[in-house]
């Protein structure tokens, strides 16, 4: 993205999201899950949403109030994760069984708003490296309309609200 690389990049970023998509299906579809797998892809997909976040803000493509709401955001809610794992992992605590994903701990599963709020913001980074991919400008559909209302609709869908509920594993 920073190289001015749009169009590979967002053929990139289709191409990741197209086997993620299809990676999650399969694993769903033939009891596939594994617990390493329900920590890693989530942290595969923030880490994208990190690096194209911070890539579009440098390049001024996104604001950067916005880019410092999706990531503070993401980074909120890694440290919770951190947390909640830490709390409920059974004694005695040491930094080998934390990263022993045989042991029961917390489980968290996405609320619908977290749901809708990943939408909007995987819209809103696609949906501006679309417009940088084609050339820019694309009228009411491009940087001058529907995206800088995805600046506001994606953040206030989220930031502020509970976006994950949590159930301990005894």
């Amino acid at each position: 993205m920073t190289h001015r690389a749009d169009k590979m990049a967002t053929t990139l970023f289709v191409y990741a999201g197209a086997t993620d998509l299809v990676d999650g299906w399969i694993a769903r579809r033939w009891s596939l899950q594994t617990v390493v797998g329900t920590v890693i892809d989530p942290m595969a997909d923030k880490a994208l949403m990190t690096v194209l976040t911070v890539s579009l803000a440098m390049k001024g493509a996104v604001p950067l109030p916005l880019a410092v709401l999706i990531l503070g955001r993401d980074i909120l809610l890694s440290l919770a994760a951190v947390y909640y794992r830490y709390i409920s992992l059974p004694p005695p605590k040491t930094l080998a069984r934390y990263w022993d994903f045989s042991l029961p701990s917390a489980e968290v599963h996405p609320t619908g708003i977290s749901k809708v709020n990943t939408a909007l913001q995987l819209g809103l980074i696609g949906w501006t490296m679309g417009t940088m991919a084609v050339g820019g400008d694309l009228g009411w559909w491009g940087p001058e309309g529907a995206l800088k209302a995805m600046w506001y609709v994606s953040p206030s869908s989220g930031p502020f609200n509970p976006s994950q509920t949590t159930t301990f594993i005894d």
